[in-house]
């Protein structure tokens, strides 16, 4: 197949490896303990924990989205924001 169209760069390949890893570790966990463990959090309605994943993925492209937008390319410190924002979504939300 011919993928040339894309932007296929080192970056770009890791963000989808890791999407997938996230998305397949999450099965795994699934498959290991069911149930998902559905919980009230700060927002006063139930999550599992895919739906706490999709609220962080969610939540961390915004937060890299405004980072480029206002701070400019270097996202390093938007991924460690991303990484405490999906910390603070699994435990509180």
């Amino acid at each position: 197949m011919n993928f040339t169209w894309m932007a296929w760069t080192l970056p770009t390949a890791l963000f989808f490896i890791a999407i997938f890893t996230l998305i397949f570790s999450m099965a795994v966990w699934e498959y290991l303990s069911p149930g998902g463990n559905p919980r009230a959090g700060v927002l006063r309605f139930e999550t599992t924990r895919g739906d706490r994943l999709f609220v962080s993925l969610l939540g961390s492209a915004f937060i890299h989205l405004a980072w480029l937008g206002l701070i400019g390319p270097n996202l390093w410190w938007a991924l460690a924001l991303s990484v405490v924002y999906a910390i603070g979504v699994f435990r509180y939300v």
